[in-house]
């Protein structure tokens, strides 16, 4: 996703410089490129060395610096950029930035720059509170193409629990992507569902299946980035929760359609991706069954279909549903459209190496009302999610 992007990180001095080494890391994963401006005092923390062997660029530190191949250094970075990251971002910096100061590699760069700028700020709680730092990120924040992450609560270098951390890499990764994706999806409502259900027949013993919820985990991270609002409603899992995605946790089938049809006249795209258990015991029992005879007999009943109600009833919405099959996959796919009301089922062969559950890739056919198809090869499941979402808009 971030192929083909420049992306400038401008390090200044503060602890927190270390952690600027792992979303280095991350952008290069991603196939960013990545320019790493580090101030004077920033290299006292980490050296510039460390940042160019990650970043396979030279590494800036001197507005007048011996860097044959830049003649204006600071004006061809600017105009490279897609974004400038600022991480950690020092008391001394932002009021620099806000009072468009340029006495530094850094800071003459920023004033040169036209793409958007993401700022980190980092330091002492005292520091982060003083009424001069408020006031510059004010202002900061009162420009164009600035945008602020906000520190987080814990201890900090001096060893005081206070406001003033820098956010993770991981958490700084997920904002450049969220900054850099097209917003094609801005004002629509998605609605997922993800993840396993659980039918309970004593209290500590229930009847499930193996479903992670990272496909549709993977499509409310994805559905985020393009600037939609997100609903998940998830059954249990044990995955990161997606960033910009309001996640609502169920447990069994008649709790997720209770949250689904709750938040359905509110949304414009309803995608169901989890893997609903389709019967339920009858009968709850209110102590754990002691193992005695050598066989068990539980009474089921059938569950609701979620994706079929909510088809029924879409009237305008787009309703996506997902279909995991072990054979006559076509078939049952195109029955279930037309039954369900759907736009498009997600077909995918759990049968076959590499889809299904419990794995970061899928192999699926997109199958339409009219019974064409479109089939894709293995891919990671970010990239099913992209290619969903981008049906989705077509329609």
């Amino acid at each position: 996703m971030l192929a083909g992007k420049t992306i400038l990180l401008g390090v200044s001095g503060g602890i927190a410089a270390y952690k600027s080494v792992e979303l280095v890391r991350l952008l290069k994963k991603e196939g960013a490129d990545v320019y790493v401006i580090m101030t004077e005092h920033a290299t006292k923390f980490v050296t510039p060395l460390t940042f160019e062997s990650l970043s396979g660029n030279p590494v800036f530190t001197d507005v007048v610096g011996e860097y044959k191949k830049y003649p204006v250094e600071h004006i061809v970075l600017s105009e490279k950029a897609d974004l400038m990251v600022v991480a950690p971002a020092t008391a001394n910096v932002i009021a620099k930035f806000a009072n468009g100061i340029a006495d530094d590699y850094l800071s003459t760069t920023n004033l040169a720059l036209t793409c958007p700028r993401l700022i980190c700020p980092a330091m002492n709680h005292n520091m982060y509170a003083h009424p001069a730092t408020q006031a510059n990120l004010k202002r900061l924040d009162s420009y164009d193409n600035y945008q602020l992450m906000e520190p987080k609560e814990g201890r900090l270098a001096t060893g005081i629990v206070g406001k003033g951390r820098m956010p993770e890499a991981i958490e700084i990764f997920n904002e450049i992507k969220y900054l850099l994706s097209p917003k094609d999806m801005l004002g629509k409502t998605v609605l997922i569902t993800a993840g396993p259900t659980r039918e309970h027949y004593d209290p500590i013993r229930f009847l499930s299946n193996p479903s992670t919820g990272k496909m549709g985990y993977a499509i409310a991270r994805k559905a985020a980035e393009r600037g939609a609002r997100v609903i998940l409603v998830s059954g249990p899992v044990s995955i990161e929760l997606p960033p910009k995605v309001k996640v609502v946790s169920v447990n069994t089938a008649i709790e997720m359609r209770e949250a689904a049809i709750k938040y359905f006249d509110e949304t414009d795209i309803f995608i169901g991706t989890a893997a609903v258990a389709d019967y339920r015991p009858k009968n709850r029992a209110a102590e754990k069954i002691k193992k005695g005879a050598d066989t068990l007999i539980l009474d089921l009943e059938k569950n609701p279909d979620i994706i079929a109600e909510l088809g029924q009833n879409k009237d305008q919405r787009i309703v996506v549903g997902f279909a995991a099959e072990t054979n006559n996959g076509f078939s049952y796919a195109l029955e279930k459209i037309k039954k369900k009301n759907l736009d498009f089922i997600v077909l995918n062969d759990v049968a076959q190496k590499g889809a299904g559950f419990g794995v970061d890739t899928n192999i699926v056919k997109f199958v339409f009302p009219d019974g064409t198809h479109e089939e894709f090869p293995l891919m990671l499941k970010e990239d099913v999610a992209t290619k969903i979402l981008d049906q989705i808009m077509k329609l």
